[in-house]
């Protein structure tokens, strides 16, 4: 049998009338589309085939995030279209299934089973490699509820996708090397929903690193909660950090660029710095986030840092790789802040400078400290504070882009792009860019100089017929 249509037999896709279809909707962080990916991985031995058409599916599921406020109220409105779909589905006497997974399933198990009888699955984060018997459960009218911690056993019973199914999702990958928190911070629910830090052990990282790199992925995103805390047994026989993992992964053959994400500043440690700074095939991107520049609000928070403590961080960081562009999170009116507080914020944000970040009002996660925290702050002032902070990080964002017009540095092509005859890619830094190029460098670097800059994408040229490696592309080089 050839390998494509072994991977299609693998895979569920072929147009066999036996063929069922899910579609997993997801919600949140790059962990999400990753357990995603997963959960359409262990679903394919059964004959499943994944479609990008709800109205397609024999089951769908949602998969859920619980950071931001009224997460669970999102999904039990889209639980009440998949009732009215179940209904007509089951008028046309045609069975739907629908599970709920992620984070809100966990936090939320019982009493998603409660409100919602469309469901017939509700499975945490844990559970992903039990999903075929999970269906078989289902389908047999069990109403089942699994969000037991047994992280462990997760990552040793990771389902491994085809080669064709990891084709088909592009050149770039991502991959799990750790998960859970054990920081507690005030605000955040996700040690509650993923568990306790655990780190994935490295055979099976660099082994999935190189099954990627045989199915023509040539960047890999390490993701976990706190991405920089995994620490495991190296293959020297000495513990190991990120640092040293990321040093491993670069001997992978096929794997150009290496990214992750995402980081606590209280794991940057001395060999991660190094990677930074001995790696080129480490981006220069790195999200550190922080989430506030008051001392009084991070020790609320329980972040177990000071701001000094993050400009000195990124003082070195910097020091080992002056190309290094900063990615943060900010969470504006914690209970407590003042204006004060949030005028230090304002300062850590014109001292770091940022190419990007991501920033939210504080809402109350239900069960994190935070949550029954006194001197909660208004709306209309977290409102007035956010709109200030994000034009801040706009206009550092929008300088960051600017200051790359005229530059020369690798692209990796990953797809079409808007336009007929043009690719787009990503730059170093994460940001997209669209290039007139030939479809055969999908897969490929090409050096590009930047001629424009838009509101979220830059726009090149090729500076020479070849790609990075030297071989010739079909393309009609601009004057």
């Amino acid at each position: 049998m050839t390998d494509d249509r072994q991977a299609a037999k693998e895979t569920g896709q072929g147009g066999g009338a036996n063929t069922r279809r899910v579609y997993v909707k997801t919600y949140g962080c790059q962990m999400n589309v990753y357990d995603s990916d997963r959960m359409s991985d262990a679903l394919a031995p059964e004959g499943y085939a994944l479609t990008e058409a709800p109205e397609e599916a024999d089951l769908i599921i949602l998969n859920t995030c619980h950071i931001r406020e009224k997460a669970a109220e999102k999904v039990y409105s889209e639980l009440g279209r998949l009732r009215v779909m179940k209904k007509q589905r089951e008028s046309e006497g045609r069975a739907l299934m629908v599970g709920v997974a992620g984070c809100v399933a966990q936090a939320e198990g019982e009493e998603i089973a409660r409100r919602a009888p469309v469901v017939d699955m509700v499975f945490g984060p844990q559970s992903y490699h039990r999903l075929p018997e999970l269906v078989r459960r289902a389908s047999t009218g069990a109403k089942v509820v699994e969000t037991e911690f047994d992280v462990e056993e997760k990552f040793a019973h990771l389902a491994t996708p085809s080669r064709k199914a990891v084709r088909a999702r592009g050149v770039t990958a991502f991959l799990t090397v750790q998960e859970g928190c054990d920081k507690f911070c005030t605000f955040c629910v996700v040690p509650y929903t993923r568990g306790a830090e655990v780190s994935r052990p490295v055979s099976q990282i660099v082994a999935e690193a190189e099954r990627l790199a045989e199915a023509g992925v040539r960047e890999v995103t390490l993701l976990g909660q706190n991405v920089n805390a995994w620490h495991g047994a190296g293959e020297d026989g000495r513990e190991w950090g990120l640092g040293e993992l990321l040093f491993r992964l670069a001997r992978a053959d096929g794997i150009e660029r290496l990214r992750y994400t995402t980081s606590h500043p209280r794991d940057m440690d001395d060999a991660l710095i190094a990677a930074h700074r001995d790696l080129d095939m480490l981006m220069p991107y790195l999200h550190l986030p922080v989430q506030t520049g008051s001392d009084r609000i991070l020790k609320a928070m329980n972040r177990r840092h000071t701001r000094d403590d993050y400009f000195r961080l990124i003082d070195r960081i910097r020091a080992a790789r002056a190309d290094i562009a900063m990615s943060g999170d900010f969470i504006v009116g914690f209970p407590g802040e003042t204006d004060a507080d949030f005028a230090d914020t304002m300062d850590l944000v014109e001292r770091v400078g940022y190419a990007s970040a991501f920033s939210f009002k504080y809402s109350p996660r239900p069960g994190t400290p935070g949550a029954t925290m006194d001197a909660q702050v208004e709306e209309a002032v977290k409102s007035e504070r956010l709109a200030a902070l994000q034009d801040l990080l706009q206009r550092q964002q929008r300088a960051f882009n600017a200051s790359l017009t005229g530059r020369t540095f690798d692209v990796l092509f990953e797809k079409p792009g808007r336009h007929e005859g043009q690719l787009a890619g990503r730059s170093p830094w994460l940001q997209p860019v669209q290039v007139d190029a030939p479809e055969n460098l999908i897969g490929k670097l090409a050096t590009v100089e930047i001629v424009d800059v838009g509101t979220n994408s830059l726009f090149g040229r090729l500076i020479n017929g070849q790609d990075r490696k030297g071989s010739n592309v079909n393309v009609a080089i601009p004057a």
